[in-house]
């Protein structure tokens, strides 16, 4: 199933990166992208999004686990009828979580390594699979705003 392999692909890349930052931005100091842009460092983020829920791994796991679930339902009940966007979906943000959820369980955190200032806006350092999942949230989102959910009929 392509979308299987895609979030494995997903994984692997997202597991690469955290495993070349480890490596070569620990205990060092920023890699300068970008200046005053785009900066790489290497972070360990026992938190949620922006830090939040510092050293909650336990919730973490719980709602990690749930995501997976619900999403690997709602790719495998209508697998055929699925429209391409909504696998697109379902496959970046079950790779995402899964990098984050691998990183959770073997390290007791999330390695975070991407800072990015933009229109003057610091934002929250994050890693590829955060990238992964909010990317797919957002087509997600579109989709069910713009298309009343496009694994249904509609009745008119």
């Amino acid at each position: 199933m392509a979308v299987i392999l895609f979030s494995m692909l997903l994984i692997v890349i997202d597991q690469l990166s955290k495993y070349l930052v480890v490596l070569n931005l620990k205990d060092k100091p920023p890699m300068i992208i970008i200046d005053k842009y785009l900066n790489f460092y290497y972070l360990e983020n026992r938190g949620a999004a922006f830090g939040m829920l510092q050293n909650k791994s336990w919730l973490f796991t719980i709602v990690t686990v749930v995501v997976l679930i619900v999403l690997l339902n709602v790719l495998f009940k209508d697998y055929k009828k699925n429209t391409n966007m909504l696998n697109l979906s379902i496959g970046l943000i079950l790779g995402g979580s899964i990098g984050n959820f691998i990183d959770r369980i073997r390290l007791g955190y999330v390695v975070d390594f991407i800072s990015t200032n933009i229109f003057g806006y610091e934002f929250a350092v994050f890693n590829l699979a955060d990238s992964f999942i909010v990317v797919g949230t957002i087509i997600l989102l579109i989709m069910v705003i713009l298309f009343d959910n496009p694994g249904k009929k509609r009745n008119v």
